[in-house]
């Protein structure tokens, strides 16, 4: 009992008020976003109940020993393609199939492929004991990888596909790869992209297409196009100034304007809202996260622990710098939501459980994170 009041001494409250603090400003937002929906009324009840599970399942993965998930990963990863292959026999919604329907809800699988390939590339690559990589390591990953990116990809997902490579090749960097093989990796991609470019991006949905080809040639005089919901996301943006319209008082949000307004353009939201003070606010607390996540990453106490935590936290940075990016027009929509604000069950629960294994390691390093 003594040992474990001593690692709970550990535990990092920076890291967990943060993630909670910007959970609660994510249902209040949701609730003003649907702005008297009656069709989304019953979503702010929902996560809260989403936040209630998670926030249990954050102090159990916290209490359990993060070294005890190595041997749960190969069953883990075989069931998660279990369900990204099930997930095809799902009905399609807005132009992908993503989501299983269980009773009234929506679980996406592709959300705990997140975690099991945090999980699996951690556990690779801290048994990994030269100072660089090899070909060898460098394929197994990939294999490891691969083998549930490319059901997420014919989804199609794109968005999340990227994600899963952004983290594998974040664990390349990290792990020490050679500057000649990042090269290749870049010749690859150029090769793919040239490709593409001659098929007429073939292997692209035509919705993905036609998302990045409005991005980089807009059409000036559409104003209900494909453009639309963007131009009103920086308008949403700019209605909210120095503090904001205040809660519940957004125009643009509470006439509708602006759609999707409760998932991938919530910081819009808050912005018309809060304002700008609101939105460094929100910002900051992202920041809190990510850093929190990387200085446990440096004092943890094993290589595994230490690439669990570094994992999550290029998940929540690039996540969150990419949902901003989309809201404030700089890159394509992408349909990746605000980290922990947007409306997703099974994105905060995901979230949560990666925040207690982060803290699992926390409360397991030698020197108090």
């Amino acid at each position: 009992m003594k040992n474990l009041r001593n690692v709970w001494q550990n535990f990092d409250f920076w890291l967990f008020g943060a993630a909670l603090i910007l959970s609660i400003v994510g249902i209040a937002l949701i609730r003003s976003s649907i702005a008297g929906n009656i069709e989304l009324e019953d979503h702010p009840q929902r996560q809260t109940t989403f936040l209630a599970i998670s926030l249990v399942v954050l102090f159990v993965v916290a209490a359990v020993d993060y070294k005890y998930w190595i041997t749960l990963i190969p069953p883990m990863y075989f069931v998660t393609m279990g369900f990204l292959l099930f997930v095809f026999t799902a009905e399609a919604r807005f132009g992908a199939v993503r989501w299983l329907e269980v009773g009234q809800i929506l679980v996406q699988p592709a959300e705990l492929a997140k975690i099991v390939i945090i999980l699996g590339l951690a556990n690779l690559f801290s048994n990994f004991k030269q100072k660089s990589l090899n070909p060898s390591m460098i394929l197994r990953s990939a294999v490891f990888v691969g083998g549930l990116l490319i059901w997420i990809f014919l989804q199609p997902n794109l968005s999340m596909t990227i994600v899963l490579l952004v983290i594998w090749f974040s664990f390349l960097w990290i792990t020490g790869i050679k500057i000649r093989y990042i090269l290749i990796v870049v010749a690859i991609l150029i090769f793919v992209i040239l490709i593409g470019a001659l098929t007429g991006f073939a292997f692209l949905a035509d919705y993905q297409l036609q998302r990045i080809t409005n991005f980089l040639f807009p059409d000036p005089n559409a104003r209900y196009g494909e453009t639309y919901n963007v131009d009103q996301a920086l308008i949403t943006i700019g209605t909210g100034g120095w503090y904001g319209q205040g809660y519940n008082q957004s125009s643009q949000v509470q006439l509708r304007f602006l759609k999707v307004r409760h998932t991938d353009f919530i910081f819009s939201v808050l912005a018309a809202e809060f304002g700008f003070v609101g939105t460094v606010l929100v910002i900051a607390l992202l920041v809190v996260i990510i850093l929190r996540c990387f200085y446990i990453s440096q004092n943890a106490a094993d290589s595994f622990g230490s690439l669990i935590a570094y994992g999550f936290g290029v998940l929540i940075f690039f996540q969150s710098a990419v949902n901003i990016g989309v809201n404030l027009n700089v890159i394509p929509v992408t349909g990746l939501t605000l980290p922990f604000v947007s409306y997703g069950g099974s994105s905060l629960l995901s979230l949560m459980l990666g925040i207690g294994m982060v803290e699992s390691v926390a409360m397991r390093s030698p020197t108090r994170a």
